[in-house]
């Protein structure tokens, strides 16, 4: 067992594995944020601080976290192998109908890791540690987490800007890492290969213009 977490397909496996979780809490995520559309932000208070205290998501986050850890961990090691295993470049171009966010899975990993950094510095870290405001919601006293998110978008455009930055690069790294992830661990015949291509792009498209979509949203409401 020892051999197959150190070997090539090991460490693809289980890099597939966590991106595939990873992409589920990010349909939970985008769900959640969706909620800043509607109304004054009660119904998104609610829902942020029923996450923030749900016993199963306590038990969720620290999973999430070593998700995150490991696949960042195992595309890092993965990269730096192939490039130690072909040190200098062919002086003929590749001809391979490989897309362009194929070729730069790495470097679109970093910069969503980059955002991601950004991202939890200003919403996840006031959050965990206490330095939001508080609301009375039905008599119960909550975060006021639609407070800080739609703050940060009202007032200041550049941040809306890096933000729907990130969601592009979201969606280039999703357009391969989807259908990358199932033809890894075996959906690798030329019938579903298509189709989880095809797939990809849709769960990108909706995932990444989500994400860009609500920053967009009070771009245009409140700033423009």
């Amino acid at each position: 067992m020892s051999k197959f977490f150190t070997s090539s397909i090991g460490q693809k496996f289980f890099m597939s594995i966590t991106g595939l979780f990873l992409m589920m809490f990010l349909v939970v995520h985008l769900t959640v944020n969706s909620l800043l559309l509607f109304g004054d932000g009660e119904l998104f208070n609610v829902a942020a601080n029923w996450m923030s205290s749900n016993p199963i998501m306590k038990v969720i986050e620290p999973i999430l976290a070593l998700g995150f850890i490991v696949h960042i961990i195992y595309a890092g090691y993965i990269t730096l192998k192939n490039q130690m295993a072909r040190p200098t470049g062919y002086k003929v171009s590749n001809k391979t109908k490989a897309s362009w966010a194929s070729k730069n899975m790495f470097i679109l990993g970093g910069l969503v890791l980059i955002f991601m950094v950004i991202h939890l510095a200003n919403f996840f870290w006031k959050i965990k540690f206490g330095t939001v405001d508080t609301i009375m919601v039905n008599g119960e006293e909550l975060h006021d987490v639609y407070g800080l998110v739609a703050g940060l978008f009202k007032g200041w455009w550049w941040y809306d800007a890096l933000y729907i930055l990130g969601a592009i690069f979201l969606f280039l790294h999703l357009t391969h890492g989807f259908w990358s992830a199932f033809q890894t661990i075996g959906w690798d015949n030329d019938k579903w290969l298509g189709r989880l291509k095809v797939i990809s792009y849709i769960y990108a498209i909706v995932i990444a213009g989500g994400f860009a979509f609500i920053p967009l949203y009070f771009l245009v409401k409140y700033i423009v």
